[in-house]
């Protein structure tokens, strides 16, 4: 246990009740709009920003996985530094992400046959496309959730926790997860399904999100979740890969710790409590990187700081003539929503 305080109910089932928080203009005509929520949090948990609907349940995909590596460190899991950094990563599939997953396997006395994900290509298009050409068959390695996985196996080997079932949700490794989401969160779990790893996945709402992601960075030091937040930051590529957004966005600012998901979901927070947690409405990563650094930059970041995740341009012609642009309120001189 982190906290000492109750939680709250489980967010509520419903459909969101997005807003517009980014348009796409071409010649200064807006000629699509995304929809979806975020969240900023003040260094003291208070809504500085609200924009859609930021309390109904929903499934922050990989950007749970901090949570679900701080509950494996609180468990017992022995690893940190680039190692607890890939427990925590959606990784590329790079080598140094296999060979690291392969490294904490063999730390349990383990082997690939024990995972459990499922077999995928890599994540990161150049690396898969190399990787098809040498004709390589998708692997449980690959997937960008094998980091996660092996520690999730040396997780229960250090428990004496059975292996082959590791991923039923009343594994004991998986309520310590779920204990540990709702710990961080501040709220009960509204539902519990399937990631497309095949591990189990628990819905919260995107304020509950933020807060989890606040009280890792804001952790006293030496504990799981500071040392997540630790390997992460410093370890940013190995949580991801590289030429990945939210490896940049780490180093652009110091500090930040952040994670995406599939989905178009994304949460940031910093060393003094400021967080920001977005979700796409459609799942377009198009968005969520623009309106992330918008809803940053609200929370008091350096706009300087962020000027290259400011989104795609829009070319007509092969010369840029529009952009994705974040909503006004997203604006740091704007009014605060609450």
């Amino acid at each position: 246990m982190y906290y000492s305080t109750s939680r709250a109910d489980a967010p509520p089932i419903r459909e969101p009740q997005h807003a517009p928080v980014a348009h796409l203009v071409r010649g200064g005509v807006t000629e699509g709009v995304h929809y979806g929520s975020v969240v900023v949090l003040g260094p003291g948990g208070e809504v500085t920003l609200r924009l859609g609907d930021t309390e109904a349940a929903f499934y922050p995909r990989s950007a749970l996985k901090p949570l679900q590596a701080a509950a494996m460190v609180a468990a017992g899991l022995p690893l940190d530094g680039e190692l607890l950094s890939l427990a925590a990563a959606s990784h590329s599939g790079e080598e140094r992400h296999l060979d690291g997953a392969r490294r904490i396997l063999a730390l349990a006395g383990l082997g690939e046959e024990h995972l459990r994900n499922v077999p995928d290509l890599p994540y990161d298009p150049v690396v898969r496309d190399t990787w098809v050409r040498a004709g390589r068959a998708p692997s449980r390695l690959a997937q960008n959730c094998s980091g996660k996985h092996a520690a999730m196996l040396y997780t229960c080997q250090v428990n004496g926790w059975s292996l082959d079932d590791y991923l039923d949700p009343g594994h004991p490794l998986q309520r310590a997860i779920a204990d540990t989401v709702e710990d961080l969160t501040g709220q009960r779990v509204a539902r519990v399904t399937v990631d497309g790893c095949g591990a189990p996945l628990f819905s919260v709402s995107l304020h509950g999100l933020a807060r989890a992601a606040a009280r890792l960075t804001t952790a006293a030091p030496g504990t799981p979740g500071a040392r997540v937040a630790d390997a992460m930051r410093a370890h940013a590529e190995m949580a991801s890969g590289a030429g990945r957004d939210v490896a940049a966005l780490m180093r652009a600012v110091p500090g930040l710790l952040a994670k995406d998901g599939f989905e178009g979901v994304q949460v940031a927070a910093l060393p003094d409590g400021r967080a920001v947690a977005v979700k796409i409405a459609d799942g377009a990563n198009r968005a969520r990187v623009p309106v992330a650094a918008a809803a940053l930059a609200h929370a008091g970041v350096d706009p300087e700081a962020l000027t290259a995740f400011a989104g795609e341009t829009v070319l007509g012609g092969g010369r840029p003539v529009g952009g994705i642009r974040p909503v006004p309120a997203l604006d740091p001189g704007a009014p605060a929503a609450a």
